[in-house]
Parts: C-alpha cells; structure tokens; sequence
C-alpha cells in the first residue's frame, strides 16, 4: 500500500491526537469523571485543546494566556506568549492541519454529507481577529470582579471545544455540578451546535471563522520558517490546487496566506509538481529543479517538441506553396501576343470566320453564324 501524503498527515494528527488526550481513562473515575493535574499540565498544548478536558495531558495555550492576564497582578506570562511565539514563527498554521485536536475533529465532522461542501464567505474569516482582541486579550484585562480578577471571557463564553471535551463530560458525570446549569451553559450549548453544523456543510467550519489560535498562527504564517513555494515556472494554472483547498486559497496567488494550514492537499494535486512545503523554502521561481520522469518533465519536453513540428510544418509549406502559385500564374498567363492560346477546334473555327465575338478569354463555346 503507498502511503500518501495524506495519510502521513492523517497519522501525525492521530498520534497528536493521542497524546494531548493520553488519560482516557478520567473519564470513567470512581467518583465520575475527573481533570487530569499532573506535571505534563504546566506545558501548553501548541493545539486547541480544553484544560478542563479530562484526558487533556497539557494545558490550552488560549485558556493559560487569559488566565495569567486576568490575574490579579495583570501579569503577561512570558512563557505563554514566547511559546506562541516560538511556535508560531517555526511552523505557523501547520500546527492547525497536523497537531490541533480540535481541527482533526472537525474534519472528521465533515466526512459526513453532503459531500459537497460550502465555503465561507471571505469577510466572515475575520471574526476570528476580532475574538482574540476583544475576548482572549481586552476582556480577562478591562472585565473584572469585586477582588480585580478577570474571567477567561473566551473560555467561559464561547469556546466550544472546551464545551464538547470538558463541560459535557464533568456535568453529566456529577450530579453536584449538573444542578448549577443555567443560561451560560445554554448559550455555550447554542454555540457548540451551530459549530457541529457549521463542520458539518463547511470544510474546518470554527477554524476559518473563530479559532483565537489560528488567527495567531496565521498572522505568524508569513514569517514562519516552514513555508509553502509555487515553482512560476512549472506552474500551468489549472486551478486544481485551488479546488482542492480546505481552507479555500489559491496557493498561486497567496501562498503564505493567513488562512492556509499547510496540509499539503495542494501540493498532491498539482499535476506539474509546482508547490513545494518545507522549511527554509524562499524562493517562488525555480525553487527547485524537475523530477526525472515526472509530470512536468514530461510538459518540458513537449513544449520545444511541438515548437519544432509547427517550425517544420511552416518550413514544408511554404515552398509548396510558391510551386503552386507559380504553376497557377504560368497556366493563366496570356502569349506574348496578348491573347490565349486556343485549342484547335477553337482554332479552326475562328479560321473559318464562325466565330465573331474573338473574346480574349474563349472558352470554346462554338458559336454559330
């Protein structure tokens, strides 16, 4: 069986999958279903992943910057954003197709019909900007309580990854936390809902439209050391690439672009070899050099190919053509004497006088007197 790009990927997101979520069983505890607190718990997680999840190894790296900030000190944890940073710089959004659990849910999620999936409107990829600012950096800091602490206002308000894998699962294992369900846990519920649906009709719906962490590791993408290259001179544009796409980019016209997750699907559809990712890759010409063999090697070789047989096919004609032409010119070409030579029953008739017309153009038509 060959392993495809594809399924590379598919398997590093399982494996990341089972490691940010190694404590299955905390879900079935003694006493219900119980959150993990080991040592792995002071690490983030580079993926969307609850803390309150309980298999949840390490901590969500959203839910850990809110709560520094939303402390009573205002502190920034340099820890928190120097690993957003670090992460975000090396790879930026191949952590969203390859590490983040939440996103292989999601695309599990739309495995379901339909098969034909809507896309986004490009306008709606920017409330994930605007969730950030106001929910994950302005509220824990401006929105406090009686003693100046701030709440994780994504955390608590939207998130429905943390819904899903952590709410859910502690509620319906403990009675004593069942009975304080009200409003927020309704509007929570509503949220998550429309997020299932929404993963449902649309490729990556909370990705493209309100993941706070993607939106960090987009605005790194341009600057990230893993990079996505389009060989412009290998490059035919079918559009295949395009069609293809998650997220919905054309890797032709932004390949670094802020939405793109890395996953590669571009790359296997070209069908030239154009689109290269890797780290380090700069360069968008000749970045480089042709497979053997490959697609586009086989588009090189035709090219002059077909030159050559059109020069050539140009360069039989022509002399034919002239040979024709003069033939033409020499067959319709009147005598010296200025009028055509006539054939000979032609001949005799006019020496008879039956012809009185003496067209300089006769076709023998026999005239009679």
């Amino acid at each position: 069986m060959k392993i495809t790009r594809e399924l590379k990927r598919r398997l590093i997101q399982i494996a990341a999958f089972g490691f940010s979520n190694a404590h299955i069983g905390n879900f079935a505890g003694e006493n219900g279903a119980k959150i993990y607190t080991g040592s792995w718990k002071q690490f983030c997680n580079p993926g969307l992943n609850c803390y309150s999840c309980p298999a949840a190894t390490a901590a969500c790296p959203i839910g850990a910057l809110q709560a520094v900030s939303g402390s009573m000190k205002m502190d920034m944890s340099f820890y928190v954003v120097g690993f957003l940073l670090a992460v975000g710089v090396l790879l930026g959004r191949v952590v969203c197709g390859f590490l983040c659990p939440f996103g292989l849910l999601q695309e599990l999620i739309a495995l379901l019909p339909p098969k034909r999936k809507r896309r986004l409107p490009r306008p709606l990829t920017y409330v994930k900007y605007v969730l950030l600012i106001v929910f994950v950096f302005a509220m824990p800091v401006l929105v406090t309580n009686i003693v100046g602490m701030g709440a994780p206002a994504f955390c608590q308000y939207i998130c429905p990854a943390g819904t899903l894998t952590g709410g859910i699962p502690l509620l319906s294992t403990h009675e004593e936390l069942s009975q304080t369900i009200g409003p927020l846990f309704f509007l929570k519920a509503a949220i998550l809902i429309v997020t299932l649906i929404g993963c449902v009709l649309c490729v990556r719906f909370f990705c493209k439209l309100a993941c706070p962490l993607g939106a960090i590791y987009g605005l790194l993408n341009k600057v990230s050391f893993y990079r996505l290259t389009v060989d412009e001179a290998k490059c035919v544009r079918c559009g295949k690439c395009a069609r293809v796409c998650p997220m919905d980019v054309d890797p032709t016209k932004a390949p670094q672009s802020a939405e793109c997750i890395r996953c590669g699907k571009c790359a296997s559809a070209c069908p030239t070899g154009a689109i290269r990712l890797g780290l380090g890759v700069y360069k968008t010409k000749n970045a480089f050099p042709y497979r053997e063999g490959g697609p586009a090697q086989a588009v090189t070789d035709e090219v002059p190919a077909a030159a050559e047989r059109t020069a050539q096919s140009v360069t039989d004609e022509v002399p034919a053509a002239a040979e024709r032409t003069a033939q033409s010119v020499t067959d319709e070409a009147p005598p010296a004497g200025g009028l055509p030579p006539l054939k000979g029953e032609e001949i005799a008739q006019q020496s008879e006088g039956s012809c009185p017309a003496s067209c300089a153009s006769c076709k023998g038509c026999k005239t009679k007197p």
